[in-house]
């Protein structure tokens, strides 16, 4: 893509069901296979304010630096995602597939939300294709994380961040 026209991003969401524009999302680099966003939390919030985040669209992941109002490092917190195009708008619109993965400070990972996706496959809310999709991208994302390759996704990130 590396195109001089800024990619406009949507967030859409199960529940709440939801399309947003995240029209105060700055984007720091697009490529056909890469976003970097910074981004301020849509609605004030105490545990988090900002963030940088790396969609990886073949990988169906979204990865982000999470920080407080006070810029202090949070956790990484990546979102399992389905990515449309629209070409002629130069617009993404990035499905959450109800999945998230949470990497304290720490380490420990914290697979989160399996319920939920099991709810809304049993509604029929989401279709069996999308849920195979997060449950495939959820096990690529883990087993990257268990043999030290998030690391890649890390430096992304930090090579961007102020």
């Amino acid at each position: 893509m590396n195109t001089k026209k800024q990619p406009i991003l949507y967030r859409k969401r199960y529940f709440p069901e939801e399309l947003i524009c995240l029209k105060d999302d700055i984007v720091l680099y697009a490529d056909e296979n890469l976003i970097v966003s910074k981004w301020t939390t849509l609605k004030p919030r105490t545990d988090i304010a900002e963030g940088i985040s790396a969609y990886i669209i073949d990988k169906n992941i979204k990865i982000s630096k999470i920080f407080d109002a006070n810029k202090n490092f949070v956790h990484w917190y990546c979102d399992i995602i389905s990515t449309e195009y629209k070409k002629e708008e130069t617009a993404y619109i990035f499905t959450d597939l109800l999945l998230d993965i949470i990497i304290d400070p720490d380490g420990i990972v914290h697979v989160v939300d399996m319920d939920e996706l099991g709810d809304y496959i049993k509604n029929g809310t989401i279709d069996k294709d999308m849920a195979c999709l997060a449950l495939h991208a959820a096990n690529d994302l883990l087993i990257e994380i268990t043999n030290g390759n998030f690391k890649q996704y890390q430096d992304i990130l930090t090579s961007y961040q102020d």
